[in-house]
């Protein structure tokens, strides 16, 4: 019988490598606590028609890229191939659009979207993420861009740059669009196919395809921030003046137009040089006309996702080291019945204490119980026999090496935790 794979697209994360995601998920929610944001929780799967107002009909993620499934009633749901629309629609089903300003949210998720599977890109991802709901101002902004600059600059992440670009409002984004879709026309046959229904459908994402022609083409497209009514240029020129304040480096990209429809006004991108083509890190920017389309009211809000792959990705060619998970402090060997059952009482009793104790429950010899605990790095080991029990002494053996200090120590059974 042929064993059952995982789904291409998807992975099994275990140890060795599991505490190195949750270092860097420890990081990132100790860094969003810091900024005052509290975590919020959504469905896995919602109703299909979320995405497609909220992402927008127009876009790859819900034209070619989401998984969709129909329940027992016929209701069709999609898999979450992001996870701001989610926490709109949950702010507006449980009233919380009025709460005190701002509302500041984070979040860790599995999402789902139908893609070829390559480095730093997989069809199940974990992202992390942050929304703040009610600040139209251009601090909302820069909260959001130093939170992830402080995140990444934690994670010891070298080579990262910040790019950011105003792709306008509704009132001077149908300007650009009209100039942009002119030129793109004019260009039409150098553009590849997808780029040409792109033309019609989301001429914004044309600028950020990968294709060498299409980038030619884009090189010199018409810029977003020369079509700026005024309220967006004061908007981001406050951004930019509140990131030089910080000494936030960043660079004015006109490329980075984010590839989602509720994107408005700023739009920013954290990129790492060295790991493949993936190499945006972060990515997110302001959407002030989501909460009010997907039925809640006008509502302003910005936010970033970022991608834990690609994190640990761009760590790695960092050189970053991630320190190793604990040790027990303790092992407890023990030779017989009478000892391996006292053993396991003295281990329970060490872990609900706080301490990080084992001992032998595969019933192994002790020179095999000798060679697990130093396998699995145990500081000290302490040998149980019907000799130690009845003297209620054993012998405490030092695993670790350090210089200055004993072998071996007799100590009291009963008072181990205190010599731990």
């Amino acid at each position: 019988m042929e064993n059952i794979r995982k789904p291409r697209g998807t992975m099994d994360i275990m140890a060795p490598e599991i505490y190195k995601w949750q270092f860097v998920e420890r990081k990132l929610k100790s860094v969003a606590a810091r900024f005052g944001f509290s975590e919020i929780r959504t469905p896995t799967f919602e109703d299909l028609s979320l995405f497609k107002r909220g992402v927008g009909e127009g876009t790859d993620v819900v034209q070619k890229e989401m998984y969709t499934l129909e329940d027992k009633e016929g209701k069709v749901f999609a898999l979450r191939p992001e996870g701001t629309a989610s926490v709109v629609r949950a702010l507006i089903e449980n009233g919380r659009c009025s709460d005190t300003y701002p509302i500041k949210l984070n979040y860790l998720i599995n999402c789902f979207r139908y893609e070829k599977p390559q480095a730093g890109r997989s069809r199940e991802f974990f992202q992390f993420g942050t929304e703040v709901f009610g600040s139209a101002d251009a601090g909302a902004d820069f909260t959001v861009i130093s939170l992830a600059d402080t995140a990444l600059t934690e994670l010891g992440i070298k080579g990262i740059k910040l790019h950011i670009n105003s792709i306008g409002c509704p009132n001077c984004r149908p300007k650009y669009r009209e100039a942009l879709v002119s030129y793109l026309r004019s260009r039409e046959s150098e553009l590849c196919e997808t780029c040409r229904t792109r033309m019609e459908t989301n001429p914004l994402r044309v600028l950020d395809c990968k294709n060498e022609s299409c980038r030619k083409v884009a090189s010199e497209a018409p810029k977003t921030l020369d079509y700026l009514c005024e309220e967006c240029s004061a908007h981001q020129d406050k951004l930019r003046a509140m990131l030089d304040a910080s000494k936030i480096d960043y660079v004015v990209d006109p490329h980075i137009v984010r590839g989602l429809d509720y994107y408005t006004k700023t739009v920013f991108e954290f990129i790492a040089e060295g790991i493949g083509a993936q190499s945006t890190v972060c990515g997110g920017g302001r959407y002030d006309g989501l909460v009010k389309e997907l039925g809640g009211p006008a509502l302003p809000a910005c936010g970033f996702g970022m991608g834990i792959t690609r994190l640990l990705l761009a760590m790695d060619e960092s050189g970053v080291e991630i320190p190793s998970p604990d040790s027990p402090r303790l092992y407890i060997a023990s030779l017989g019945v009478a000892a391996q059952i006292k053993a396991g009482a003295m281990v329970d009793a060490l872990r609900r204490s706080g301490i990080y104790a084992e001992c032998d429950a595969v019933g192994r010899s002790l020179k095999a119980q000798m060679k697990y605990a130093d396998k699995i790095g145990a500081a000290k080991v302490l040998i149980l026999g019907d000799a130690e029990l009845e003297t209620g002494r054993a012998a405490l053996r030092n695993m670790t090496g350090q210089i200055g200090e004993n072998d071996q120590t007799e100590i009291e059974i009963d008072r181990v935790a205190e010599y731990i």
